[in-house]
């Protein structure tokens, strides 16, 4: 008999193209090899995307959309509310998904933001900080406050989102975990590293890498601010973005239009190999939980510099504000202190070799995919013996 035999879970989530989709999928393929009864409820796109249902569990297509629609939303509440009616336990991933789950299976008392539990446990992760202001913001804010009165259990990827849940008056706390999954096969070796650099055309100007989706979370305009001055250098590093994103069209204008030593490459499906490439990994986000990138830069081995904002400092072991030691640590949007990061790496052999290998030791630390489901297997019988 498997552990979570006929445990009937349902994973809720929104519009995703990345770390949030891979991160329930993963769960999901998991908890089926465990012996749960897995039913995934997301936007269309999402199964096309990430294939739950090659990963063992059913998926119902739910119209949960990027932003707060009331008509949309009410139908999309409706419809969970049929699909959750079963399950033992209802696990949404994303703040929007949070909302209406807690709304989709809990009693509405009187009153304003008056929400009573339900009898199905309902537990949220939140993925990303609210970072939107204006109308958007103030309708994002008020979704917070439901997950935080409505969510019997809410799990957070970084301190401060746990912080902010406690303050909202969560009762229930805690860290997720959120890993990346690793890559089949060895690691790329010299052969893989001196490819992407011929493809590249680099030579003998160091390498930087960022890699990430082109939007405004990623901190990109700062990103191109340091190339500015990291041209100046002799011979001037060249900058390659892996990714795609809404941001795309914006930024090559700016790199046309001011010459810039950056390039667009677009999606990749080689990273592993274009990290190995590098000679320093930039990341320069505006805010990240436990980004799925980092923990492939610090598997990688390389020299890194990022924002501190986050998760980003415990994962490179800066523990209350202090130095981290996988990483050189700099303040979201200040582009001077980003160059000055990424040169002072660059004109340090001795501290890039060092990085590297503060790196790939904490690589080792990281948790892995079991790691998640058997901490959230654990969450889900809790709650479960509670509401029984």
């Amino acid at each position: 008999m498997k552990e979570l035999d006929g445990m009937k879970v349902a994973l809720v989530l929104g519009s995703s193209a990345g770390g949030v989709g891979r991160h329930v999928r993963s769960v999901a393929a998991g908890l089926a090899e465990r012996g749960a009864r897995v039913a995934v409820c997301g936007p269309a796109g999402t199964e096309e995307l990430f294939g739950f249902a090659a990963a063992g569990a059913r998926f119902a297509a739910v119209d949960i959309a990027d932003r707060p629609r009331p008509l949309s939303d009410a139908r999309a509440v409706t419809r969970l509310r049929r699909l959750l009616a079963g399950a033992d336990v209802v696990h949404a991933h994303g703040l929007r998904a949070g909302a209406l789950a807690v709304a989709a299976c809990a009693r509405v008392a009187p009153g304003p933001l008056r929400i009573g539990r339900g009898r199905v446990p309902v537990v949220v992760t939140l993925h990303n900080a609210l970072i939107a202001g204006g109308a958007i913001g103030a309708a994002y804010r008020t979704l917070e406050r439901v997950v935080a009165v409505g969510a019997d259990q809410v799990l957070a990827v970084s301190p401060d989102l746990e912080e902010r849940m406690r303050a909202l008056g969560a009762r229930r706390v805690g860290r997720a975990l959120v890993p990346s999954p690793v890559p089949a096969g060895p690691a790329p070796g010299l052969a893989e590293r001196e490819a992407i650099r011929a493809e590249l055309g680099v030579g003998d100007r160091p390498l930087l890498v960022t890699v990430g989706r082109l939007a405004e979370q990623k901190g990109l305009p700062t990103l191109l601010d340091a190339a500015a001055g990291w041209a100046r250098r002799t011979p001037p590093p060249l900058v390659a973005v892996v990714g795609d994103g809404p941001l795309k069209e914006s930024l090559r204008a700016r790199i046309d239009a001011e010459d810039l030593p950056v390039r667009l490459l677009g999606r990749r499906s080689d990273v592993p190999a274009v990290l190995a490439a590098a000679d320093v990994a930039v990341v320069p986000s505006v805010w990240e939980g436990q980004p799925l990138i980092v923990q492939e830069i610090l598997r990688a081995g390389r020299p890194m510099v990022a924002t501190r904002v986050g998760g980003i400092p415990v994962m490179l072991g800066a523990e209350h504000g202090g130095e981290a030691e996988a990483g050189l640590l700099v303040p979201a949007g200040d582009a001077a202190a980003l160059e000055r990061a990424v040169a002072r790496i660059l004109d340090d052999p001795a501290l890039a070799v060092r990085l590297g290998a503060a790196a790939a030791q904490r690589a080792t630390a990281l948790p892995t995919e079991e790691d998640a489901v058997t901490e959230l297997a654990g969450v889900y019988r809790a709650l479960i013996g509670r509401a029984g």
